[in-house]
């Protein structure tokens, strides 16, 4: 039934959404049935006026244009996307006398055309073409601008293998996520499962490491900017968020993001469009925002350094991921992991551990959790002589282990003497919502009490910031 090399939309993951430009009604019409049947939206308008009205509405995936349309021309509308920077991959339709005005097209930023009449499904491959084309395009580009991680979610413990499934549901449903953890826990690993497990998988995914960007480049990084916005400006940058597309953008260390920028952020989730600096009209944007801290998100609610508003859009589902710590049982599978990861850097051959290397590992707390683990084995690596990795090639920075409750409470005790009671039971509560980045569940779960119990000590003692 179709043309040899036609694979069908199934293949580009998402459903898309074209823009028909044709004053001639039937052909508006036809096309529109014919991508219907391919599972494609489609928008059909008889001038550039329309298109332009459409255009500054809503973002499409491409665009099938008329060379010669009434007032103004295709050539014209082509030069107005390139003006506003829309980047939609163009298809212009011509009539065969109008082939050098086609390839003046191609030459101004068309991508394509098709001579009429034109077999509807040699439009369905060229449109194909143009679409994968541009998330090739946008993929390489993000490449370039971040640093992407491509390891995946490793562990074998209970409370991994929950995560996992959760990750599964988060990815299917396409929401917008918060992920929390310590430093190092592999939260920018996470965000790209959520990505790569979803229906736009094959879509960009732009990592943003908030805390390592100039805040006065931040606003021109994630939305871009004119020429001429400011000094500087040669020439106009696209943003971040328009790079994205349909895929991810993954905000990480989101509680760096300064105040007025917050406001912006919370004005494209409301909106979904932005603007670029220096420029006049929105954007749509459609990619999905994951976002990462390590901080207490709900303190700084308190503390009136991050937006109440802004909180609650990012944190519609929340994902926490456990330190190394608290799953020991994984460490032996994570790094066999990790030394084939830097043993394939270096070209090296795997080197495996000994017992009593894994030993030490084992008992070891990990501050800096995986990334800790990944530092430490890539200096055994290294430094080790052999072809085996022993116990004195793994040099850890050791810190005191964290004590069990009742060591704790006893070591309190001990450093109480000359205090009273409330005293004490103010200190040990600041401690452990400190520890606990300002969890009060577990704060509650760590003392032994109730959560209702937490909250009525943190209100009597003043503790609302901690």
């Amino acid at each position: 039934m179709y043309p040899e090399g036609y694979q069908g939309f199934e293949s580009l993951s998402l459903r898309l959404r074209v823009l028909i430009v044709d004053d001639e009604k039937n052909i508006r019409l036809s096309l529109k049935k014919y991508l219907a049947l391919e599972n494609i939206d489609s928008v059909g308008v008889e001038h550039a006026e329309a298109a332009i009205a459409c255009l500054e509405k809503e973002a499409f995936d491409a665009v099938a244009l008329d060379l010669k349309l009434p007032g103004m021309s295709g050539q014209e509308l082509l030069e107005w996307m390139r003006q506003r920077g829309i980047a939609a991959p163009v298809l212009m339709m011509s009539a065969h006398g109008d082939i050098p005005d086609a390839v003046r097209a191609l030459k101004s930023g068309a991508r394509d055309y098709l001579v009429k009449p034109f077999d509807p499904a040699e439009l369905i491959i060229k449109l194909q073409a143009l679409v994968k084309n541009k998330r090739l395009e946008d993929v390489v580009e993000a490449e370039k601008r971040t640093s992407p991680i491509k390891t995946g979610v490793t562990g074998q413990s209970k409370i991994m293998r929950e995560i996992s499934v959760r990750i599964d549901k988060l990815a299917a449903a396409n929401v917008t996520v918060l992920i929390t953890g310590e430093s190092g826990t592999g939260k920018e690993v996470a965000a790209r499962e959520i990505h790569e497990r979803g229906n736009n998988g094959a879509e960009p995914f732009i990592a943003i490491n908030i805390g390592g960007i100039n805040e006065n480049l931040m606003e021109s990084e994630l939305f871009g900017h004119e020429k001429g916005a400011f000094t500087g400006a040669v020439a106009r940058k696209t943003g971040l968020f328009e790079l994205a597309g349909r895929g991810t953008i993954f905000l990480d260390e989101i509680g760096e993001m300064p105040m007025p920028l917050q406001v912006k952020l919370l004005r494209v989730i409301q909106e979904r469009a932005i603007r670029r600096l220096g420029g006049m009209n929105d954007i749509q944007v459609n990619a999905r925002i994951i976002s990462a801290t390590n901080r207490s998100l709900e303190s700084m609610l308190q503390e009136g350094r991050f937006r109440e508003d802004l909180f609650y859009r990012l944190n519609v589902f929340r994902l926490e991921l456990p330190p190394l710590r608290e799953r020991g049982e994984d460490i032996p599978l994570l790094a066999d992991f990790l030394l084939k990861k830097a043993a394939f850097r270096m070209g090296r051959e795997t080197p495996p551990l000994s017992p009593e290397a894994l030993d030490k590992l084992l008992a070891y707390s990990f501050p800096g959790n995986i990334r800790e683990l990944e530092n430490i084995l890539e200096r055994a690596l290294i430094y080790g002589e052999d072809r085996i990795i022993k116990a004195e090639d793994i040099e850890l920075h050791e810190k005191p282990a964290p004590l069990n409750k009742r060591d704790r409470f006893k070591k309190e005790a001990a450093a109480s003497v000359g205090y009273s009671l409330e005293d004490i039971e103010k200190k040990v509560i600041w401690e452990s919502l400190a520890r606990n980045n300002g969890n009060r569940t577990k704060v509650a779960e760590e003392l032994g009490v109730t959560r209702k119990t937490v909250l009525n000590k943190i209100k009597l003692y003043g503790l609302e910031e901690g």
